[in-house]
Formats: structure tokens, sequence, C-alpha cells
């Protein structure tokens, strides 16, 4: 499964934000979760209509970003 089939992004949606496709729920939303301790167990009973796909999806759409982010120092 790649994370493009499970995450959108729409200027209308949350600013653009990359959201769960159908939903309003954030991947940065879904990362804050899961870096305050959220278990998937938690996160999918709080959220019924999530699956442990859209969790993963999230996980990888994060890791991609992460992977593509560079860091250039200023220069003096």
């Amino acid at each position: 499964m790649d994370w493009q089939d499970r995450i959108s992004v729409d200027p209308k949606v949350l600013v653009g934000k990359p959201v769960i496709k159908g939903t309003r729920i954030a991947v940065e939303f879904l990362m804050e979760l899961l870096a305050e301790g959220w278990s998937h167990e938690q996160i999918l009973k709080s959220y019924p209509h999530l699956t442990e796909e859209d969790i993963q999806a999230a996980l990888r759409y994060a890791t991609e970003a992460v992977k593509l982010e560079r860091v250039y120092p200023l220069p003096v």
C-alpha cells in the first residue's frame, strides 16, 4: 500500500495540511498522538473511523517528508 492511497492534500481542507482521505484528521495530529505515547489501539478506539492502514500511511508519509528535508547552515 502506498501512502498516496490514504493521504490527501487539498487547500480547502485544513488549509492544505495532509489528512487521512475522507476525514479532517491531519497526519500531523496522528504524529502528535504517537509522540505523546498513544498506542495504535488507543487511536483506533478513540477514532473508530480510522484504520490501522491509515496510521501506517501517516507514518509512511511522515517518513518521506523527513527524508526530503534538507537543512543548510546559515552563512557566517
